[in-house]
């Protein structure tokens, strides 16, 4: 996993408070990602199954579902590219105004 303290490099921390630092972000990535997994078995579950009649998914809900679940991951997939970009372009901006 990439440093998410990289970009502070003109703000050193104490080592105790950057592991402090560190150790929140991560956990706050990991409530991001769980959010956005039961975001998607939420909306995928709600757009896919109508019936309860059998234990497993019928042929058309489980394709419905594997359509929902390939949309959102090249949704955010893209989103993710695209912030990339925009991130980046931001850094530059900062970089060439601090010159």
């Amino acid at each position: 996993m990439a440093d998410p303290l990289a970009g502070m490099a003109d703000f050193p921390l104490p080592e105790a408070q950057r592991r402090a630092l560190e150790d929140a972000i991560e956990q706050q990535q990991v409530r991001d990602s769980l959010k956005m997994y039961n975001g998607l078995v939420e909306r995928c579950f709600r757009e896919c199954v109508d019936s309860f009649r059998r234990k497993d998914l019928e042929s058309s809900e489980e394709k419905c579902v594997t359509r929902c679940c390939e949309k959102f991951m090249k949704h955010s997939s893209r989103v993710g590219v695209r912030f990339a970009e925009l991130s980046q372009a931001a850094e530059q901006q900062v970089a060439a105004a601090m010159r």
